[in-house]
């Protein structure tokens, strides 16, 4: 009876394919297109303005009035309402929608093969569903429902101690802003690997330090503001831009102040 052959030794190749899902494999498939566009609106315009957020949050850093007056700053750009929806509201659902795609059509095999890049891929699932659930949350809570911040800048500081007084909201916002600020900062760098910016295991891995260190600063901001919102400002006032009634003049003082010669005509010396 002839010997059976002796089994060949695995190439390369199918050992590569057995560590499993991989950053950069991840993004390949057939909807190549439809996967490029979602890697880049997680960087432009998402990730600019997830950016922008948190440098604008970190005002509450300064009081009431100064996180009013950025809130009425932001609200009276030219076509601010345009800009809102083209290049915020629309690129985030179809980020958020994408990428729930992503995850369901996916499989975690950490289990099996406990590579980096595993856990990084579950990862970027795990924090991309906590950021959705926060991200609408936020953003229904603060844009649509309760007082209207963009014609009430002055309340902004306010509405948001006010959510923030529960602590199982508190708890909430601490773990997204975390999870947002982990998951942009790993898209960050599979966009630079995806796209060829880190061609190299070198490049990467020295990007990969910018891009933990970029996210660390966002996230040590955001938390930061939650900070000042719920502990270094308590019980601020409703609204610190209160507007004046339209048609209303407000009166003359009754007392002449020091210098006048007119009582009847206060501040004006005969």
């Amino acid at each position: 009876m002839a010997a059976a052959a002796p089994t060949a030794p695995p190439s390369s190749a199918e050992t590569e394919k057995r560590r499993g899902v991989q950053p950069l494999r991840a993004g390949e498939g057939h909807s190549f297109f439809w996967r490029k566009l979602h890697s880049l609106t997680g960087i432009v315009p998402i990730g600019a303005f997830l950016v922008e957020h948190i440098v604008s949050n970190f005002e509450t850093w300064n009081g009431p009035l100064a996180y009013a007056q950025q809130v009425k700053f932001l609200n009276g750009l030219p076509l601010v309402r345009v800009l809102e929806w083209t290049f915020i509201f629309i690129p985030l659902l179809y980020h958020a929608l994408y990428g729930v795609y992503i995850w369901w059509q996916g499989r975690s095999n950490v289990n099996v093969y406990p590579w980096a890049g595993n856990w990084g891929y579950v990862m970027q699932r795990v924090t991309g569903l906590i950021a959705l659930v926060y991200i609408g949350y936020h953003v229904w809570t603060q844009r649509f429902a309760g007082v209207h911040l963009p014609t009430h800048p002055g309340a902004a500081f306010a509405k948001v101690q006010h959510e923030l007084s529960n602590p199982w909201i508190l708890a909430f916002y601490v773990i997204a802003m975390i999870a947002t600020c982990w998951h942009f900062a790993y898209g960050v760098w599979l966009f630079a690997a995806k796209w060829g910016i880190t061609p190299g295991n070198s490049a990467r891995k020295k990007f990969g330090y910018v891009c933990a260190a970029g996210g660390a600063a966002l996230c040590l901001m955001g938390l930061i503001a939650i900070y000042a919102v719920v502990w270094k400002y308590p019980n601020a006032p409703e609204d610190v831009m209160p507007e004046q009634p339209a048609g209303v003049v407000m009166p003359a003082p009754t007392a002449a102040p020091p210098g006048s010669t007119n009582p009847q005509q206060p501040g004006g010396v005969q």
